[in-house]
């Protein structure tokens, strides 16, 4: 041990509008009490944070330009294939010379750290990881000494149209974060306690912001449901549980510095309906002229015409009856995605929509780059321009504005695009849950998958127990939070990590 241990605490999914609110209630006195005594920094995560890539971030230490990798979604361009994968990158724990351990920080591949100890995938909201752990047997002791992960079936609950299965989750989650800390805090203190660094993250904001987030949130279209008042409790209870989890690990290890951090922030979901859907089905009309989407009936609808889901109903088995799997393909782990199920006719269409879970991603089926492109280099631009356009024009049918916020493009040669980018990325306006075209037709309405999403501002960092002066320090990097942890623990920043010390910004 180097003598100076540093305990981080990421929140994944965590909004901290909502934390703070509740801080001046008086609901999370632990985290006022942290926050009091802190360096704070409000962290700025950009346009990064639309790669949906958060945790492989902070486990490498690198931006996504670094790694080459603006997406875990990889199309493959000579087969048109589609692939979810984990990460590949290794930790820059395993680059450090002190003993590290984690809990269930995702996109943490052990196995390219031999020395690192610690347990992945356990509860985690996107593990980007196999199972795995070290000791090798650890998730089976965890499991006789806990129990198994109490909310599961919640990771990717979706039930805005149940208050019960609501106030279920809502239950399973707030347990889910009192057992991950006692099982931090055994971990750390009991079976592995001979640490510099330990590294615990907390998910479970993350699988309740975005089953939730009508909850809390006035302005959102299912705010009248019965199932919101449910739902505003239910992430009251879960912030609740995490801010004694704060407690308990800072009162455990009072020998550490601190470092709890968000890389960003979260709010209404504006994207799942628009990149899953409405886009893929856009694009094919504009190809061949028709509809492939079979437009559902729903048993109801809101005073504004937003489609609701019946109590008996789930979004994907619906979407699927809505948009057909084509035989002739090969399957993916993203077949459960409308958006996915378009590329039977990718080869034979100029643009098309990739599937995106924070906003609607166009691939341009280019000859030279793509196994069967249509476009030559020559209109590579003019399509792009054209497909831009086509976007724009569309009208949210329930509102009447524009669907678009902005529309952006990686800014290099077409041949230089990689396998999970896109040519146009475009950011959602509002939630669209349809589409009107004034010559492709009217798509849509489609009823909410998440009412969360990642949408919010600022991450945050309290740094805790260091010299650094207590109060605000303005607004930093999300990258500078690796660096800042190796700089805590006395160890030089490795040139392949991304971002700078938070405490060399010079308050």
């Amino acid at each position: 041990m180097s003598g100076r241990r540093v305990l981080a605490i990421g929140l994944d999914g965590y909004e901290l509008s909502l934390a703070e609110r509740w801080i001046a209630e008086g609901l999370l006195p632990e985290m006022r009490r942290l926050r009091d005594r802190s360096a704070r920094f409000l962290l700025d995560h950009g346009h990064d944070k639309y790669s949906g890539l958060a945790w492989e971030h902070v486990s490498t230490g690198r931006t996504p330009a670094a790694l080459e990798r603006w997406s875990a979604v990889r199309f493959d361009p000579s087969s048109y294939g589609l692939a979810q994968e984990p990460t590949v990158s290794a930790p820059f724990l395993a680059d450090l010379a002190c003993a590290s351990v984690i809990v269930d920080l995702p996109y943490c591949d052990l196995s390219l750290a031999p020395r690192l100890r610690g347990l992945t995938s356990w509860g985690a909201h996107d593990p980007g990881v196999a199972p795995a752990s070290r000791p090798h047997d650890l998730h089976a002791e965890i499991a006789r000494r806990f129990g198994p992960y109490p909310a599961s079936e919640h990771v990717y609950g979706f039930y805005w149209q149940s208050a019960a299965r609501t106030r279920l989750a809502a239950a399973a989650l707030a347990r889910a974060v009192d057992c991950r800390a006692a099982a931090a805090r055994w971990l750390l203190a009991e079976r592995c306690p001979d640490w510099d660094l330990g590294v615990v993250v907390v998910s479970e904001a993350h699988s309740a912001i975005e089953a939730m987030w009508h909850g809390v949130d006035r302005a959102h279209p299912l705010h009248g449901l019965p199932s919101a008042a449910a739902a505003g409790e239910g992430l009251r209870r879960v912030y609740a549980a995490i801010d004694a989890l704060v407690g308990a690990l800072g009162s455990a290890f009072p020998d550490a510095a601190v470092l709890l951090f968000s890389m960003h922030g979260m709010g209404a979901n504006e994207a799942d309906v628009a990149g899953m859907v409405l886009l893929g089905e856009l694009l094919h009309r504009a190809s061949f002229g028709t509809p492939w989407l079979r437009q559902p009936e729903w048993r109801a609808r809101t005073a504004q015409g937003v489609p609701l889901l019946a109590e008996d109903e789930d979004w994907h088995s619906v979407m699927m009856s809505a948009v057909p799997m084509a035989a002739a393909i090969p399957a993916s782990n993203l077949d459960w995605m409308p958006a996915a199920r378009y590329r039977v006719h990718w080869p034979a269409m100029p643009a098309f929509a990739l599937p995106a879970y924070y906003d609607g991603r166009v691939r341009i089926n280019l000859q030279g780059r793509e196994g069967r492109g249509v476009v030559p280099l020559a209109r590579y631009q003019a399509v792009r321009d054209e497909v831009a356009a086509l976007v724009r024009e569309c009208r949210d049918p329930l509102r009447g504005e524009s669907v678009v916020a902005e529309v952006h493009h990686p800014g290099k040669h077409p041949y230089q695009i990689g396998p999970t980018e896109s040519d146009l990325t475009i950011l959602w306006r509002g939630a669209p849950l349809g589409l009107v075209h004034p010559r492709l037709g009217t798509i849509g309405p489609v009823p909410f998958r998440r009412t969360g999403g990642h949408t919010g501002g600022w991450g945050f960092a309290y740094l805790a127990g260091t010299e650094a002066p207590q109060g605000d320090h303005g607004v930093a990097s999300s990258f500078d939070v690796v660096p800042t942890l190796v700089e805590l623990l006395g160890e030089r920043v490795s040139g392949r990590v991304s971002g700078r010390p938070l405490l060399a910004r010079g308050g």
